[in-house]
C-alpha cells in the first residue's frame, strides 16, 4: 500500500504538475499521514520490544533496570530507514514533539 502511496507522491510531486496549489497541499497532506504511520509503526516495536525485554527480567530487578530499557528505545522515528511510508526521506522543518 504504502509503496503505491510513494509512487504516486512522486508523480504529484513532478514539477510539472507541482504548480498547483491544490496538489502541493495533497502532497503535504499525504507526507504527513505517512509521518504519522511512521510514528505509531517505531512506538508499536518500541513497546513489543520493551515488553519482551521486561518479561525477562527477574521479579527482584531494581527499577533502574526498567529505566535502562526505556532509555535504549529508539524514538526518532525519521531516522529509522526501516520503517515503511516515506516520512524518512522528507524534511518537513515542524518541530518533533515525540
Amino acid at each position: 500500500m504504502l509503496e503505491g502511496i510513494t509512487d504516486a507522491l512522486e508523480i504529484l510531486a513532478d514539477s510539472k504538475l507541482n504548480k498547483d496549489a491544490s496538489v502541493r497541499d495533497a502532497v503535504q497532506m499525504i507526507i504527513t499521514a505517512l509521518q504519522g504511520q511512521d510514528r505509531i509503526e517505531q512506538r508499536c516495536h518500541n513497546l513489543a520490544l520493551a515488553t519482551r525485554q521486561f518479561s525477562m527480567l527477574p521479579p527482584s530487578a531494581p527499577e533502574s533496570v526498567y529505566d535502562e530499557v526505556w532509555a535504549s528505545l529508539t524514538l526518532d522515528e525519521l531516522r529509522v530507514p526501516s520503517l515503511s511510508g516515506i516520512a524518512a526521506h522528507q524534511s518537513h522543518g515542524d518541530a518533533e514533539l515525540f
